[in-house]
């Protein structure tokens, strides 16, 4: 493994000069432009096998052309519309989180009492599911309506995209809980 040195030096609005030597005593340097408006070097290339002259003698070798930095990204929408849109932020997100809690609900319902969901929701569970569903979409819905997105506040193992498939996972596990209670007649347990 080559083993290299690197001197950045970094000037506000000015360009960014690398310089780095192998042990192969193969150098060259790169040159970044900060602004596009900056006049460009003519590009050179050398595979000079000597060492390389002092750092004051040195010349650039290449400059290469990057293309303009990605823009920044669009800002979300914090329309309560724009937010419950089909292809908004907030439904299968809320979905998600409301099946999560209902799967985890009506599995531990179910093991401790033994009835099914149907039964679960006809002894009073019914106005429970409504209060959760609300308290559960508002607390959604203010970060959204205030411009925080999901993906800022994800990190590591609790990330949005951790959190989008286990409610995709709960939503088919809740349905296929309901259908297997109805198939069989009664409690899954």
């Amino acid at each position: 493994m080559a083993t290299a040195s690197v001197h950045h030096s970094i000037l506000v609005n000015r360009a960014t000069r690398v310089h780095t030597q192998t042990r192969r005593n193969a150098s060259f340097r790169v040159r970044c432009m900060a602004e596009e408006k900056q006049p460009q070097q003519p590009m050179a290339s050398s595979t000079s096998t000597n060492p390389p002259p002092p750092a004051a003698a040195q010349t650039p070798v290449a400059t290469p052309t990057f293309p303009p930095p990605r823009a920044a990204p669009k800002k979300m929408s914090t329309k309560f519309g724009d937010l419950l849109a089909f292809s908004g932020p907030a439904p299968e997100r809320i979905n998600g989180r409301l099946a999560m809690i209902g799967f985890v609900a009506a599995m531990g319902v179910e093991v401790a009492r033994g009835t099914d969901v149907a039964a679960q929701l006809a002894d009073g569970g019914l106005p429970w599911f409504v209060l959760t569903s609300v308290v559960l979409s508002v607390a959604s819905l203010i970060p959204l309506s205030q411009g925080v997105s999901v993906e800022s506040k994800s990190d590591g193992l609790m990330s949005s995209s951790a959190e989008m498939w286990n409610g995709r996972v709960a939503m088919l596990g809740l349905v296929a809980l309901v259908l297997t209670e109805v198939a069989k007649g009664g409690a899954l347990i």
